[in-house]
């Protein structure tokens, strides 16, 4: 027989397991979906693009950050070799531009999406070069929004490297690459084809949302900012640019307005930390309303958390 007497008390204990377990169970289901949020897209699916930008240099943009590629004399030189899962597309992109074999390949930064083809153009005979900082986290692994990322495999770290500036020539077109310290991340390449007036900003620009800011690595927006209006006044306004992310080339006048979007949310969320709001009052209240077409692969919410953690980090 059913003993219902009881049947009240045991209902509530039961409740409070399930409570305690959905409490024990948030933490592990918050990373799994940020784990979620950063899986790769249906490669099979994806196709490269190829734009030319000017002079010797051309545009490849499909998944992971966009690709320029050089082409002059006997050998291709590119920035950025997209994820692993697209090498053999990036490949077949580049044979219809040239027959010449791919021989050096410049990582904008230590991206699995940028870098993640190094080791297929490494075993073809490509040199792979970046900044010492990005070699020494390709080598070392990391962790990155609470994802662990393995040291790289061998034939994919870079085994030339510079420290602020490098300068070189490519079969006649002049090439200058800058470190711009702490910017998107602290290993972060700007590579300019002097020749072809042709600049690839790293992620530093980007032009299909907000910025995504490797704080774990260096990165602030702050920086960000600074690194852009450097390029600015470096380069001539028509110089054309490759974005970091992004389906066209752009023009470095066209870097002002993502710019001054920059330190307006910047200054806002600065600004709303001094009068002593907190995190939960300005996403309650959407701070950076009116950036509505940024907020794609980095949402309102979480670029609003990566301002507040920047202004309000104590500096020592």
């Amino acid at each position: 027989m059913k003993n219902y007497a009881r049947a009240p008390e045991l209902q509530g204990r039961n409740k409070l397991r399930k409570l305690l377990a959905v409490c024990m169970l948030l933490p592990l289901l918050l990373f799994v979906r940020v784990v979620s949020a950063q899986e790769p897209q249906d490669f099979s699916k994806i196709e490269v693009q190829t734009q030319k930008v000017g002079g010797n240099v051309y545009m490849l943009t499909g998944a992971g950050g966009d690709i320029a590629v050089c082409v002059t004399g006997d050998g291709i030189m590119m920035v950025n070799s997209s994820f692993s899962q697209m090498s053999d597309k990036v490949e077949a992109a580049v044979k219809k531009l040239s027959d010449k074999p791919v021989r050096l390949v410049v990582d904008m930064h230590w991206h699995p999406g940028d870098t993640g083809g190094n080791a297929y153009f490494e075993k073809q005979g490509a040199v792979i070069a970046a900044h010492e900082n990005t070699r020494a986290i390709m080598i070392s692994g990391t962790m990155r929004d609470g994802v662990k990322y393995d040291p790289f495999a061998k034939d994919a770290i870079p085994t030339l490297t510079y420290t602020d500036r490098a300068a070189f020539y490519w079969n006649g077109e002049e090439i200058r690459l800058r470190h711009y310290p702490h910017a998107d991340t602290d290993g972060g390449t700007v590579v300019y084809f002097a020749t072809s007036h042709v600049l690839h900003s790293g992620d530093s620009y980007r032009t299909d949302g907000f910025p995504i800011v490797d704080w774990e690595h260096g990165g602030s927006v702050k920086a960000v900012i600074a690194a852009l209006e450097d390029m600015v006044a470096t380069y001539p306004p028509d110089t054309r640019v490759i974005p970091g992310h992004g389906p066209h080339p752009m023009t470095v006048a066209d870097i002002k307005p993502y710019i001054e979007m920059l330190r307006d949310a910047r200054g806002r969320v600065e600004k709303a930390f001094r009068d002593g709001q907190t995190l939960d009052q300005m996403k309650k209240e959407k701070i950076l309303s009116g950036y509505e077409n940024y907020s794609h692969h980095v949402s309102f919410e979480h670029f609003t958390e990566v301002l507040y953690r920047e202004v309000s980090e104590k500096k020592e």
